[in-house]
């Protein structure tokens, strides 16, 4: 981890795109603006992880939620019946 001193209207590069400025410092709160490709996703770290829990939970759950659905469609008309 890289860890870095900046002071306010400071800011650090990361790569040639992404700029990120300390806007305030108010006690134990920094604000922080990010400026980058409407490509890179940005989130705070809970809400990041939030999104991938769900993801993992969608594909846990789109697995077992798959297995009936051949008993639903049944036999399309191009396959032989036993």
């Amino acid at each position: 981890m890289l860890i870095l001193t900046r002071k306010t209207n400071e800011r650090i590069m990361i790569g040639d795109d992404i700029e990120v400025s300390v806007v305030e410092i108010r006690g134990d709160q920094v604000k922080l603006g990010i400026i980058a490709p409407r490509t890179v996703k940005v989130h705070r770290r809970e809400v990041f992880d939030a999104i991938q829990e769900e993801n993992r939970a969608a594909a846990r759950g789109a697995s077992s939620d798959l297995s009936g659905l051949s008993g639903i469609l049944g036999q399309s008309e191009d396959e032989p019946s036993d």
